[in-house]
């Protein structure tokens, strides 16, 4: 089975301020959720000029203490990976982000892009779709997928007002049309 949510945003400033505002989001806090954030590797293309960053990500585990009750998902924290793709020249930067935990029971795949706006050169568009599928555990699947599709939504706008709240706060009020 599995649930899907999709994200669009436009914020009403340039792409190398959303995506530096991007780069030190977390941690946070408005989301303590996201214990911590650590680039584990960088490179730079030398033809292409495209940086390449993976970050690993330590998160708290948010499953409902009802259902940790089970013992693979009785765990501290949860790792995510996420690999990005930041090419200046075309002002875009791609992403990917996995789970590390639970793979054996769960995939939770994203994907991601910042890119200049079609509507204004000056503001930035982010679009994300993020899937999470559970097997192997029985009749507990659909519960935690609906769980997981509840906590996806809410993380995605949470996110964007954090987004919100950090670019206000480091580039002023966002410009206008």
């Amino acid at each position: 089975m599995g649930v899907t949510v999709d994200v669009h945003q436009v914020y009403k400033y340039p792409f190398e301020q959303v995506v530096a505002s991007y780069l030190r989001k977390y941690p946070n806090p408005m989301d303590k959720n996201v214990i911590s954030v650590k680039i584990v590797e960088e490179k730079r293309d030398v033809s292409t000029g495209i940086i390449y960053r993976k970050r690993i990500a330590i998160c708290q585990n948010v499953i409902p203490e009802m259902l940790r009750k089970v013992s693979i998902l009785k765990v501290p924290s949860i790792q995510l990976e996420e690999e990005s793709w930041l090419n200046l020249q075309e002002r875009n930067m791609a992403m990917r982000s996995h789970c590390l935990t639970w793979t054996q029971y769960a995939s939770m795949k994203e994907e991601s892009v910042f890119r200049e706006s079609t509507e204004n050169p000056n503001w930035t568009e982010f679009i994300q779709r993020g899937r999470i599928s559970i097997t192997g555990a029985g009749f507990l699947n659909y519960i935690l997928e609906t769980f997981a599709s509840t906590f996806l939504r809410q993380g995605a706008q949470k996110g964007i007002r954090i987004m919100e709240m950090l670019l206000k706060e480091q580039c002023g009020a966002p410009l206008a049309e």
